[in-house]
């Protein structure tokens, strides 16, 4: 729930006056939300008198490319209808803006255009007739003919070593492509329409319409570049955001949402909306380095933001931090460019599969040979075919070759095929699964079948087109080029300006925007003030249920209840991968006691080496590796590699888009027996 408003502070200088709240009720549009938290929250920020907003995010591109590439929306057109009814009705009682960036998962034109559509539909239903919203839409596609006019001059590079130079088949193979907006757009909107009610972005970074609000109400400049204050203001507005943008996951238990109090020179306060949740230094710390390369030096459309200096506070009511000490590095400062980073999808063919166990044990120690066997039954019964094709196999539950003592009782496969056509995979898959059931194997006695399958009542599943990211790469713009058309048309106007030699020059805007008031209600009827109701009193919600505000946590490691800890695992309270954008896995190693912290990164046995052994990859293959003291945690990047070959998450063949299940390796790391004996 809220913190309370800190009313004792008796020090002059107001840049330590709250600016701003924000309320943000789930990490992702779309994903449901608990209104009466998001309620509770509002009823108590909004009648501060301070400026409150509801902010979140709405997209990504950790599930893979196939949003970009066909359109397809990341939750269901229903489950949006769903959670914007309930915020819909919370813009209209409380009388606080809704910002929300990448509609629709991805943030092309038309989810932006589709989710205006939805508020449309919800303003006309029985029962809102006093609905009226002043809505922006901000758009983000970007014309692949910029594309390739910036690749052609030299002003495009990969988005991280692991991603490859783009080519010009790269661009034409892009069904659409959308540049990453910073918070520039936002802010331009909400300078030139200042009432109004909703914002529906284009893709956008994360953090992106963050900033925007608490530096439009600051009234930052973000062309002071050099300015000490605005580094420190807009370093805490971006930490603000990549935190608060993923809701709750940065409270202990997980929370829907979150809030934040920032301050004008650009400290913060977080807690999460659950009262039964609780904000600490290290889950705070921890967060920010979630899904990122690297845990101190964080990019983003224009600089970066430094958190070397941050520091993290813990509150008294035991829920909430404050947050102090970042800094935001403009490109521009440094004589660099503005960049953002495109993002596209392009059909590589289309997929079939078939899935099923093997559960003879006479076939399982000859697995490998089996499926060889497959192979070359399929590429043998479509020799004619001269269109390339592929067909590979997922196993699961294959013996570890190093448990010789524990043999597999059964292995689940998934046959996938990828071809040109639907027709050919289907065919390709067909073929394979009859071969899997049929194939003769030595020593066979089950000859009335190998294969265990039919799941769902299905033999062959056809999965439709099949994608890869084709962009995930930085551009240098113009100057300039990074705030909003505020034409009210939807074409890039030039626009002739005047350089500092007097001189007029062109200058284009790359983001553009549509405005509609959506409702029949009347803005000019405002309700009634909402008062402080006793929400937060001893602890205690208004519900009666308990607040965290007593929980403790202890300082040691319970390390799996073992005395003597054996792995890495026993020591670590969380170990999780993750994706660091498509090209990247990135592992976090969090530890609940600092002792414990200390003598693991004293130890030395956490290294580059270290990783690359257990990921078996050379040192030099190895992203970032190091460790983050405020979360009392170690990092460590990859390639993320699929058949041997480096490959961005999606597409043919992956079977963990998220990269949230290659850990393990890191778990099961033995322990020196050095660190055992200090440890013990």
């Amino acid at each position: 729930m809220p913190i309370a408003i800190n009313n004792t502070t008796t020090d002059a200088d107001a840049s330590l006056a709250p600016l701003c709240h924000i309320v943000t009720p789930v990490g992702m549009l779309g994903y449901g939300l608990q209104e009466d938290e998001t309620t509770a929250a509002l009823r108590f920020y909004v009648a501060t008198g301070i400026p409150t907003a509801m902010i979140l995010d709405s997209g990504s591109t950790d599930s893979g490319p196939d949003r970009l590439a066909e359109g397809k929306m990341g939750s269901p057109r229903t489950a949006y209808v769903r959670d914007l009814r309930k915020l819909l009705k919370l813009v209209h009682q409380f009388h606080v803006p809704l910002i929300f960036s990448s509609a629709g998962g991805d943030g092309i034109d038309e989810h932006v255009r589709e989710i205006v559509e939805v508020i449309e539909e919800i303003a006309a239903e029985k029962g809102n007739e006093e609905y009226s919203f002043k809505t922006l839409a901000i758009f983000s596609n970007i014309d692949k003919e910029v594309i390739r006019e910036r690749l052609n001059a030299g002003k495009i590079s990969g988005c991280g070593a692991c991603v490859p130079p783009m080519t010009e088949e790269d661009i034409e193979a892009s069904t659409r492509a959308v540049a990453q907006m910073g918070p520039e757009p936002f802010i331009d909107a909400m300078k030139a329409t200042p009432d109004f009610d909703v914002i529906v972005g284009g893709r956008a970074y994360d953090p992106a319409p963050y900033v925007a609000y608490c530096s439009y109400l600051s009234g930052l400049d973000v062309n002071d570049w050099n300015s000490p204050e605005v580094q420190r203001q807009f370093g805490g507005f971006t930490h603000m955001g990549k935190i608060l943008e993923c809701g709750g996951t940065c409270a202990e238990p997980k929370s829907h949402g979150a809030t934040a109090t920032v301050f004008k020179d650009g400290g913060f306060t977080i807690s999460p909306l659950t009262p039964t949740a609780r904000c600490t230094p290290v889950s705070v710390a921890a967060h920010t380095m979630y899904e990122k390369s690297r845990p101190d030096i964080l990019h983003g459309p224009g600089g970066y933001f430094d958190l070397n200096a941050a520091t993290y506070e813990q509150l008294p009511d035991q829920r909430s931090i404050r947050v102090r000490g970042s800094v935001f590095h403009f490109s521009k400062g440094s004589g660099l460019p503005y960049q953002i980073k495109l993002e596209a999808g392009s059909i590589v063919g289309f997929r079939s599969m078939f899935m099923g166990s093997f559960r003879d044990p006479i076939l399982i120690e000859q697995l490998d040979s089996l499926i060889n066997i497959v192979k070359g039954y399929a590429a043998d019964q479509h020799s004619q075919i001269s269109e390339k094709w592929e067909l590979d196999f997922h196993t699961y539950g294959k013996q570890d070759e190093n448990d010789s003592a524990n043999p597999s009782k059964e292995i689940f496969i998934i046959g996938e095929a990828l071809a040109p056509t639907q027709e050919l995979a289907t065919s390709i898959a067909a073929t394979a699964r009859i071969a899997a059931i049929h194939g003769s194997y030595p020593g066979q006695k089950a000859t009335s079948g190998n294969f265990a399958f039919g799941i769902g009542g299905k033999s062959v599943i056809e999965l439709g087109p099949c994608s890869k990211f084709s962009m995930y790469h930085l551009m240098d713009l113009v100057d300039g080029e990074e705030g909003l058309c505020l034409d009210n048309h939807l074409t890039v106007p030039n626009r002739k300006e005047v350089n500092g030699n007097g001189i007029s020059e062109q200058r284009k805007k790359l983001f553009t925007q549509s405005i509609s008031v959506i409702g029949k209600g009347d803005k000019s009827l405002k309700s009634s003030p909402i008062s402080i109701t006793n929400e937060h009193v001893n602890g205690t919600t208004s519900n009666g249920v308990k607040s965290a505000a007593t929980t403790t946590i202890s300082n040691g490691a319970k390390m799996n209840g073992r005395n003597k800890p054996a792995s890495l695992g026993d020591l670590a309270k969380v170990v999780r991968s993750k994706n660091a954008g498509p090209y990247e896995i990135t592992f976090d190693l969090i530890f609940e006691s600092r002792d414990t912290y200390m003598k693991v990164k004293d130890s030395g046995m956490l290294s580059v080496k270290t990783i690359a052994n257990a990921y078996n990859l050379a040192e030099s293959d190895i992203v970032w590796c190091g460790f983050f003291d405020p979360a009392q945690a170690f990092k460590a990047t990859i390639p993320r590699i699929r058949g041997g070959k480096r490959m961005p998450g999606g597409s043919f063949m992956e079977n963990d888009v998220h990269g949230s299940q290659q850990h393990l390796a890191l778990v099961n790391l033995k322990l020196p027996e050095e660190l055992v004996a200090v440890l013990v």
